[in-house]
């Protein structure tokens, strides 16, 4: 796709398209279509600038998964957290987290939209590595403010969360901008690699590293990648939205007749419901399960333990990566709805499996944590390419907000409910739970596949004019 710029030409040639100067003899000549010049240009987007894309998003989801994947075992080995409340405590700070970015997470994309994308992504990995250079010191803030570590804790980890929230709707913001007009399907595979590379990482290696640096030295390491990608969002990202006029209304009532139409569109916003929340529910619960396992392991300690949830996590994130090209063809060649089906019936057998396991130390672990793997890969993928191609370029930040707040919305409920039944029933408790969501929505699947059979008219877009109505 050609893009338009004051300070930038098309590929063919080296005049700004539609500038009515003849391009040079001794380049291509070229053909695209003369756009009327308007208020907020798009710069030329070129292969750099996907690759720096993909840098980013492999730094945000190292950040994000370190803060999720330390938090158990800080809060055991530093803070001194007993069993009888582990699954209610990190559920909760997890919970609370989310309720936070329930408020913000839609306002957030709707901004992106007004503001742009690269100064959001920019000030939330400033705030996050800010906030996370206090963590490592919670016991001597509370002690000179007389509070409690774990309250200190608490707050200084909804901080950390809340800049987070600036940072990932907002990159696959800008990874829908990237890709041309209805192609953007290959940028959300590479994307979602790079997701399964950083969370492959963090767990296959970064919390290996836990038995040699320490955990304070880990909590500081968070704050430098946090302030690496600060860096990098700013030098190497360029804007590309046409930012819209801040005193547009939000548009709700133009998404709500999206959501009406398109059932594919009302379908990956259910799949955000029932399914965003596997990678946290594993995370978190899956390495407090270890944990605390190994307090009837003779010979066996709590960081010991966590090494070992992090080779299984990993193995996880593993089988994302080696799922994402083959989830890439399935969408291309039947569809986005078969795609997420296929996976929520995948993703709910293998938390089914899970919830039947009675020693997490076994090595037949990684069968249902594979199919995990493989269903989350698909069902992720395919929900957010239907949102980015079927919402309008000016207020794909808007719907990728709303998508991201029923997101919230199905985090907060099966963390929630999950740590209190994790700490009433047992540790396995909690993804059998996520499993019978799943499969819930995987009967819902089954229907619009019935009905859509991926037709034409599921591909209709709401023209750009329409938003002179919002």
């Amino acid at each position: 796709m050609l893009r338009t710029s004051k300070r930038v030409g098309c590929w063919g040639c080296s005049k700004p398209c539609g500038s009515g100067t003849e391009p040079s003899t001794d380049t291509a000549v070229c053909d695209a279509p003369a756009e009327v010049p308007t208020e907020g240009y798009e710069p030329s987007v070129g292969r750099h600038h996907h690759n720096a894309l993909y840098l980013v998003v492999a730094v945000v989801m190292i950040l994000m998964t370190l803060i999720v994947a330390l938090q158990p075992l800080y809060l055991s080995e530093i803070l001194g957290l007993a069993r009888d409340n582990a699954g209610f405590v990190n559920a909760n700070i997890q919970v609370i987290s989310e309720v936070l970015d329930l408020f913000l997470v839609g306002y957030l994309g709707y901004l992106s939209d007004r503001v742009g994308r690269v100064p959001l992504l920019v000030y939330g990995f400033l705030f996050t590595g800010v906030m996370a250079l206090f963590a490592p010191f919670d016991k001597e803030i509370a002690m000179a403010l007389g509070l409690s570590a774990l309250l200190v804790f608490y707050v200084i980890r909804i901080l950390m969360s809340l800049g987070t929230t600036l940072i990932w709707p907002t990159a696959i913001a800008l990874a829908g901008d990237y890709g041309e007009k209805g192609a953007q399907s290959k940028l959300v595979i590479n994307v979602g690699f790079m997701m399964a590379f950083g969370v492959s990482l963090v767990y296959a290696v970064l919390m290996q590293m836990p038995n040699y640096l320490g955990l304070k030295t880990m909590m500081v390491l968070v704050a430098v990648i946090a302030l690496v990608g600060a860096w990098l969002a700013r030098h190497l990202l360029v804007e590309v939205s046409r930012r819209q006029e801040v005193h547009a209304s939000f548009p709700l009532h133009l998404l709500w007749d999206l959501l009406k139409r398109d059932k594919r569109l009302s379908l990956s916003f259910l799949t955000a419901l029932t399914s965003r929340n596997d990678m946290a529910v594993v995370g978190l619960f899956l390495m407090t399960w270890f944990i605390y396992f190994a307090d009837l392991i003779p010979g066996m300690d709590h960081i010991q333990a966590a090494s070992q949830a992090g080779v299984v996590i990993g193995v996880m994130g593993g089988m994302v990566m080696l799922a994402i090209p083959v989830w890439g063809k399935v969408i291309e060649k039947q569809g986005t709805v078969v795609a997420m089906t296929s996976s929520l019936l995948l993703t709910g057998c293998g938390f089914a499996a899970l919830g039947l396991i009675l020693n997490p130390l076994r090595w037949w672990i990684l069968l249902p944590v594979s199919l995990i793997g493989i269903g989350q890969a698909g069902s992720i993928m395919a929900s957010q390419i239907v949102v980015l191609e079927q919402s309008p370029p000016g207020i794909r930040g808007t719907t990728l907000g709303v998508f991201n707040t029923v997101g919230c919305i199905g985090v907060v409920f099966f963390l929630q409910v999950g740590g209190v039944l994790f700490d009433w029933i047992g540790p396995t408790a909690p993804f059998t739970l996520v499993g019978m969501g799943n499969l819930l929505t995987f009967g819902y699947a089954l229907r619009v596949m019935k009905k859509t059979h991926e037709t034409k008219s599921s591909d209709e877009r709401v023209p750009l004019s329409s938003l002179n109505r919002v």
